[in-house]
């Protein structure tokens, strides 16, 4: 039996940079219909809200994946743990504070999660994504694809540590 594995991708198209996340996201639902044997579920939004924990709660593994400009060229890719940070209480939450709310709705743990932030230098409205993005996003794309070929908690936390 496989995993089922959420990906919950944030950004806004219209945004330059910013749509790193729906473009990976559009790239892992072409590519799942190639593969009905991986249990994946897609949700996009343009950010976490506290509705997304519903979406999560009875995933075995869930991977946030946004446009990160504080990120290390191409990507980065971490755990994350549920934590009432200083979004918690605002429009737009920290995928640690969706944990955090699935946790407290559900009275269980969240499943295990990580963060895929994909490097991004330009946000303006109305611009497209740069060069240098859509570079960040082949080699981000490359490792979605390995996480999602070993859906394990314990493969996951081995590529994040760079194993």
């Amino acid at each position: 039996m496989s995993a089922r594995v959420v990906l919950l991708g944030c950004g806004n198209p219209s945004r330059g940079d910013d749509a790193l996340g729906p473009e990976i996201l559009a790239r892992a639902g072409a590519w799942l219909l190639q593969r009905p044997d991986i249990d994946v579920r897609i949700v996009e939004d343009f950010q976490l809200q506290v509705e997304h924990a519903l979406d999560i709660a009875d995933a075995d593994l869930v991977l946030f994946i946004d446009a990160d400009a504080s990120a290390s060229a191409p990507y980065s890719l971490r755990r994350t743990w549920p934590s009432r940070d200083k979004s918690f209480t605002t429009h737009e939450l920290s995928p640690e504070a969706v944990l955090q709310v699935a946790r407290d709705v559900t009275g269980r743990e969240p499943p295990p999660a990580w963060v895929l932030g994909v490097r991004g230098e330009s946000f303006e409205l109305g611009a497209p994504m740069t060069v240098s993005a859509h570079g960040h996003l082949e080699v981000a794309w490359d490792e979605l694809l390995e996480l999602l070929d070993d859906p394990r908690a314990a493969a996951w936390d081995a590529r994040a540590a760079g194993w």
